[in-house]
């Protein structure tokens, strides 16, 4: 049998200085610097990809099973590119090893490349692989001009075959138009999107989180499902309405792109619930002010968090802001009211995703690279073989 197309994303990450790294230094650290950094942007990026093999220097993953929300997905990429740089700046703040590798790690860096067409899965060396036109493109295009537009900085290059796959408006958002003639191929229109300029601003948003510790009242839910599959399921409208209990939920994201700013029109029968987004820091936490239609309500600040649970769980933490001493008695009423019907939400929730297998035909992922902390835990001297 002949194996069958399907629609997929696929995605590479890609070390930047990785030749001139392992060229340049002990090699033994080097390659625990690079498994460490790799480990953080694959766990960043699935789901909604899978990883589909390394590649040396890269990290070839795909997303499968029909419609992937946009934001959602452009989440993921710019997530796992900030998940490196928090990871490289705290890496170099607790290591004290002076050999050269870790003295040059900060030279690395991420670039992102993602298309959406067709592929096949057909076994080969004993293993599937992914073959078809449009794998062989996003390939090609690790080979680009785009340095020259972002000044050699991070970036993440968009097919327009995914910009339409993901139904985003690309100059609202303000991606960087390019073009790339490829051989065989032929011109291909893209999208880039500045990722140093993203994570700069990232970097320097002023958080909003809603700690433990500053909590008035906090739900938590252990759920036994991957923490972004949870995320996604709290945070993006079409999947939030299949276990709240919601009439409705419409979201305004102005440029189409979820964030702070953004509102959801919660809907009850005649009344809606407004949520606008203060904080957003996907796949971790977002911070929302809810005002209900009650003439003369306090607004309620409540951040949703998704945290490592116990034994392999993600935790749900529903963290609600301390109010003014005039608005508690409201706030504790509303509180008690959310709680029960989230305790009965929850329920159906972990019904949709607790036990739910890979989809049948679904690639075996292969393991994640290993790094072994040597670069934190056995500093050596620079120029020497440690």
């Amino acid at each position: 049998m002949l194996p069958k197309a399907e629609a997929a994303y696929f995605a590479i990450a890609d070390i930047s200085g990785y030749t001139n790294f392992l060229a340049a230094v002990e090699l033994d650290h080097a390659q625990d610097i690079i498994a460490d950094f790799m480990d953080a942007v694959v766990k960043a990026l699935r789901p909604p990809f899978r990883l589909a093999k390394f590649e040396g220097d890269a990290a070839f993953v795909y997303a499968t099973g029909g419609n992937i929300d946009g934001s959602l997905l452009q989440d993921a990429i710019e997530g796992a590119y900030f998940k490196f740089r928090r990871r490289l700046r705290s890496v170099r703040q607790a290591s004290s090893c002076e050999c050269r590798a870790c003295v040059a790690m900060g030279d690395l860096d991420f670039k992102f490349v993602i298309h959406h067409g067709e592929m096949v899965k057909q076994r080969m060396g004993g293993r599937e692989e992914l073959a078809g036109r449009d794998v062989i493109l996003v390939h090609r295009l690790l080979k680009n001009t785009v340095s020259e537009k972002v000044g050699g900085r991070a970036y993440a290059l968009y097919s327009d075959g995914a910009i339409r796959a993901m139904g985003v408006d690309p100059v609202a958002q303000g991606l960087i138009a390019h073009h790339e003639t490829i051989d065989i191929i032929g011109d291909v229109t893209l999208w880039a999107r500045d990722l140093e300029a993203a994570w700069q601003q990232d970097d320097a948003q002023t958080r909003m989180e809603v700690t433990r510790d500053d909590a008035h009242t906090t739900l938590a839910f252990d759920i036994a499902a991957p923490r972004q599959t949870v995320w996604e399921f709290i945070s993006v409208p079409g999947q939030w309405r299949k276990w709240w209990d919601a009439d409705d939920i419409v979201e305004h994201s102005g440029k189409g792109r979820r964030g702070v700013g953004t509102k959801n029109h919660c809907m009850h029968g005649k009344n809606t619930n407004v949520e606008e987004t203060l904080d957003w820091r996907p796949g971790d936490y977002f911070t929302v002010a809810i005002t209900l239609p009650v003439p003369g309500a306090p607004r309620i600040v409540m951040t949703r968090a998704v945290l490592d649970g116990p034994d392999g769980t993600t935790r749900l933490e529903l963290r609600i802001a301390k109010p003014k001493p005039k608005d508690k008695a409201f706030v504790d009423g509303a509180a008690a009211k959310y709680a029960e019907r989230m305790t009965q939400a929850i329920a159906g929730l972990r019904s949709m995703l607790e036990g739910k297998q890979p989809a049948s035909g679904t690639m075996e992922e292969p393991a994640l690279m290993q790094s072994s902390g040597r670069f934190l835990t056995e500093p050596v001297k620079s120029g020497a073989r440690g």
